[in-house]
């Protein structure tokens, strides 16, 4: 089973300021871990960045932060929606991968994060949002949208992808 892994909008104008740093570190571990092992097995990772407001003058911003690891083999996609999905070009890339399973992680768990999980799920993807990988400038968000959805923990990730 070919494995998505999406890292939506986790952007300095994002998250500077508005997260607290250690939830951005913890969340990141999780986030580095599974790109990697990921990666090592042939599977795809997607960078989601959101340019709603961006303009020349305040481009840099809206680059990633550097805590996330990007690599050469990672796919990026840009948006202006909260759904990922909605009016990019993430559907047809996913299915050129043959990707069954969609793994979400990223900002904001009550926005951003949440609309593209429902994105994935009404477009017939099987879709989780990976433990621990989720941030929101509401930490009580991040707490609901972990309840109500379907998660996936890293040791559940690596028994798929070493079966």
């Amino acid at each position: 089973m070919k494995i998505a892994f999406l890292i939506i909008d986790m952007q300095t104008v994002h998250i500077q300021g508005r997260i607290e740093e250690k939830a951005v570190a913890n969340a990141c571990e999780y986030i580095n871990y599974v790109s990697d092992l990921l990666r090592s097995k042939d599977h795809v990772v997607v960078h989601i960045q959101d340019v709603e407001g961006m303009e020349e003058s305040n481009k840099e911003k809206f680059g990633f932060i550097p805590e996330v690891q990007i690599r050469e083999q990672d796919l990026k996609v840009t948006k202006e929606y909260s759904n990922a999905f909605w009016k990019t070009e993430l559907e047809s890339l996913l299915r050129s991968h043959d990707v069954e399973l969609v793994v979400i992680s990223g900002l904001e768990a009550q926005h951003c994060v949440l609309f593209t999980y429902n994105g994935a799920r009404e477009r017939g993807f099987k879709t989780v949002i990976l433990q621990n990988g989720i941030l929101s400038s509401n930490p009580e968000s991040v707490v609901s949208t972990s309840r109500e959805r379907n998660l996936i923990s890293y040791p559940a990730i690596e028994y798929l992808v070493n079966r």
